[in-house]
């Protein structure tokens, strides 16, 4: 919680309860709940069927059975407070100040994904000896994303916790590893990996050209 050690000395209790109170900024349209939900597990779905009419076969099904998978993303939201009170709390919108919501929105995907790289050296995780770079390239088109649903739902932490959650708990529906693992900082990487990367950033790309304008226009102001 390193936003939370910092926000105080720089703006006091009223800039602690506005950030703190984007976590219960719950009153935005449902349709913003089911993109947060929805968004990444759609392009997972599209690209396993781009997959499977390319080379007329299935790729790999997780074992994960689906019924468990909501409350995974139930219980999981709350726990990714400790993120994203950093990420999309303190860091976006500070950042998107003084360079645009597009920038920032990048910049932050691969600090965000930085942030992760330990996890490629450790033994037993599904990012072990797998691709950080194609890794990068997802995760930085997914931040895009939640950048343009936090400036849509002003400034909303809860449904960027919420995507954040949807994230981590539907990515192993269609696993995407290489078994065995490649090289950490090559290019080698799955079909579906590259796929979804490609989708990712189409939608990324549309997300941008929505974001473009004044740096400060896109910031939402905070709620004390």
């Amino acid at each position: 919680m390193v936003a939370l050690s910092l926000v105080p000395g720089i703006e006091g209790e009223p800039g602690v309860r506005a950030l703190l109170g984007r976590i219960f900024q719950w009153e935005v349209g449902a349709r913003w709940y089911l993109f947060a939900v929805g968004y990444t597990l759609s392009i997972k779905l599209f690209v396993t069927l781009v997959y499977r009419l390319a080379t007329g076969a299935w790729p790999r099904f997780g074992t994960l059975p689906l019924y468990i998978i909501p409350f995974a993303i139930l219980i999981s939201t709350p726990v990714q407070s400790g993120e994203e009170v950093g990420w999309r709390g303190y860091a976006l919108p500070r950042m998107a100040w003084r360079l645009g919501l597009g920038w920032a929105s990048i910049i932050l995907g691969i600090i965000w994904a930085t942030w992760h790289l330990p996890l490629f050296f450790l033994p037993g995780t599904d990012t072990y000896h797998q691709s950080f770079i194609v890794y990068t390239i997802q995760v930085t088109a997914i931040s895009v994303a939640m950048a343009w649903l936090w400036e849509r739902t002003g400034g909303s932490l809860l449904l960027s916790m919420l995507m954040h959650a949807a994230v981590n708990n539907t990515q192993d529906i269609i696993p995407s590893a290489v078994p065995g693992g490649t090289k950490t900082f090559g290019f080698s990487a799955s079909a579906l990996s590259w796929l979804a990367a490609a989708v990712l950033w189409i939608f990324a790309a549309y997300f941008l050209v929505q974001m473009r304008g004044n740096p400060r226009q896109h910031v939402p102001l905070p709620r004390s």
